[in-house]
């Protein structure tokens, strides 16, 4: 580790009075300061902290107080020049190393390094694979690592990146430098699997909390997912930036080109596209207001962009790391958000196949199994959805959210167990009467007593299970076999998605184990109702919203706006994202508190002095003119 001899100035005052004339913020949250005193002094570190909870800045302020460059590893090169762009605006010196530059430039940044004109310099991982690059580093002074994104260098995560695993290397061969690794979403057992893959095991664990008290979690039946999505943009979030999460490539681009028909200012984004393509469609989203981005999640990580007010999903994500990682890109800057999710039977049909075709050894498929269990299970929970994510995360919540689909329309919980037995008995009699397995659908025709052209194929009418399920509706029932094979006691087997009996059916035939459902609040259950909790969330106040945002006035509303417009303007002819030049948050602040003079200016949270010398006359007049 390096001694305090090589550190600028170790002391908090040097952070903080860094924190405040860069970056216009008056004080830490919550243990950013403690990272940040630790990294400065040279410790090795590693922070998980959600999406919008400050993690650049744990390495950011370091890069400044301390001697030397920070080099910071980032996976995504098509986002390093707005991340550059970013710290460019706020006064940093920062540049990139990656195959977009073209050779006059790539020099250029070099020689920077190299004299230590800049104070953080982004490189891909897989630069470091090349001897060009290490010798680069060894000719500058390196201040610290950072490396964004860790949980990359999981093997069972959901973003995996093989060149992760190289990293070890930095220390090996700079041993005097720290290391500071960070990532939003990592489970106790995968934040082990980081510091063991990157050498931090001595490293300093910060865990801040995982709740994300602006964002509303609401998941819903999935009826017509695509009417569902457009009813949701168009009652909730009209004009707003948003992600819609689909699982193929050709599902990406059907939504795209439902919504654009709709009159929804959407782009696809997936692998089969160009790169030209990807690129631009990227750039557009981070750089104009309101557009959604219809995307794999090939798109997302590294995503910078604060004004992201929902995060919508048309398919079930693989496991609750990666649907918290997807749906935390909504709300970073801390404003109300909406994570929203549409779940139906199918989904369950399709990811336990997918798993029973996956590559791999059967410890492979039994973790991908898990995973699957435990997304399912924050699916068909009854109680608090925030309570049972940050469980997932070895976190407790005091109390319920008051911020979810279950907090604001509690769904009932029944005693299924004698349906159960009726579904799981036709199942049995289908596979040991006739030695003949057919899918959820046609089960469900049989329980309903329905004559349908395959059941008077197969004389199913005369099996003593037809008809006895008329007490259920046909949603009732798909719900039914839904949570079934989400508890494990049905099974999905084949290419064509048939029913079979589990191990664990038995108890429930030989009425040994209760079996308790979910049941959807009425207007839930109703298709196209995607906004009702949402419409309901607007006037109860989740757990710590006090924090999150003040309503404005009619008059300052109007100036937002103006503000707003004069800021897209202003990006435009930089040619930069328009959260580089101010978040909503801070325009907000602006509009709300009105300011008359530079000094009160410069008072308003996220105005640094950059910011203030940049834009501060062009905001006031803004200002004077709204009145």
């Amino acid at each position: 580790m390096l001694s305090p001899s090589d550190v600028r100035t170790g002391d908090d005052s040097a952070a903080l009075e860094t924190l405040r004339r860069v970056f216009g913020y008056d004080a830490f949250r919550g243990f950013q300061r403690e990272v940040i005193e630790h990294v400065v002094a040279g410790g090795d570190a590693l922070v998980l902290m959600p999406t919008g909870g400050g993690k650049s800045l744990c390495y950011q302020i370091p890069a400044l107080v301390r001697d030397g460059v920070a080099v910071v590893i980032s996976p995504l090169i098509a986002l390093m020049q707005d991340q550059v762009d970013a710290l460019t605006a706020v006064g940093v010196r920062a540049g990139f190393l990656n195959s977009t530059l073209d050779p006059g430039t790539r020099r250029l940044v070099e020689a920077q390094f190299v004299a230590g004109e800049i104070d953080l310099l982004y490189l891909a991982p897989e630069a470091l694979a090349s001897r060009a690059t290490l010798s680069l580093l060894d000719r500058g002074r390196i201040g610290l690592f950072a490396i964004d994104e860790a949980h990359c260098v999981s093997q069972w995560g959901h973003d995996f990146r093989p060149d992760y695993l190289n990293l070890s290397m930095l220390h090996e061969r700079w041993p005097g430098v720290p290391r500071i690794a960070l990532t939003a979403t990592a489970t106790g057992a995968t934040r082990s699997e980081i510091a063991t893959r990157l050498n931090l095991t001595e490293a300093r664990h910060f865990v801040a909390s995982f709740d994300r008290p602006n964002i509303q979690y609401r998941i819903v039946p999935k009826r017509e997912p695509r009417k569902q999505l457009l009813a949701l943009l168009r009652d909730e979030h009209p004009g707003e930036a948003g992600i819609v999460y689909c699982l193929s490539r050709a599902s990406v681009e059907k939504t795209a080109e439902f919504l654009v028909a709709a009159g929804i200012d959407a782009l696809p984004y997936h692998a089969g596209l160009d790169a030209a393509t990807r690129a631009a469609n990227q750039q557009r989203f981070l750089r104009a207001d309101g557009v959604v981005m219809v995307a794999t999640i090939a798109f997302g990580m590294g995503v910078d962009k604060p004004d992201v007010r929902f995060v919508a999903h048309l398919d079930l994500p693989k496991s609750v790391e990666g649907y918290y990682q997807e749906t935390g890109r909504a709300g970073r800057d801390g404003l109300p958000s909406t994570a929203w999710l549409a779940y139906g039977l199918q989904d369950v049909v399709q990811q336990r196949r997918m798993i029973d075709t996956s590559e791999g050894d059967l410890a492979h498929r039994r973790n991908l199994a898990a995973h699957l269990d435990a997304m399912l299970a924050l699916c068909e929970t009854v109680r608090c959805r925030r309570v049972q994510l940050l469980d997932y995360f070895g976190q407790l919540l005091d109390g319920t959210c008051g911020n979810c689909d279950t907090c604001l329309e509690p769904p009932e919980s029944w005693d299924g167990t004698v349906a159960a037995q009726k579904l799981l008995s036709t199942v049995f009699r289908l596979d040991r009467e006739r030695n003949q397995r057919f899918g959820a659908g046609h089960c469900i025709d049989i329980l309903l007593g329905r004559n349908t052209d395959k059941i008077t194929q197969f004389r199913h009418d005369s099996l003593t299970v037809f008809g006895i399920g008329a007490e259920l509706s046909e949603a009732e029932w798909r719900g039914v076999v839904r949570q079934l094979l989400a508890e494990g006691l049905l099974a999905v087997e084949g290419d064509y998605g048939t029913l079979a009996l589990t191990d664990a059916s038995a108890e429930v035939l030989g009425k040994r184990r209760t079996v308790m459902l979910r049941r959807e609040p009425a207007r839930q259950a109703q298709a196209g109702q995607a906004g009702q909790a949402g419409r309901a969330g607007r006037t109860a106040k989740p757990r710590g919203a006090a924090t999150v945002v003040a309503e404005l006035s009619a008059e300052a509303a109007g100036t937002f706006e103006r503000l707003r417009a004069w800021r897209a303007a202003t990006a435009k002819e930089q040619g930069v994202p328009a959260y580089v030049i101010f978040h909503d948050a801070t325009l907000r602040q602006i509009a709300a508190d009105a300011p008359s003079s530079l000094a009160e200016l410069s008072r308003i949270s996220g105005v640094g002095e950059n910011k203030l010398a940049k834009y501060g006359e062009q905001l006031l007049t803004e200002l004077a003119e709204a009145d």
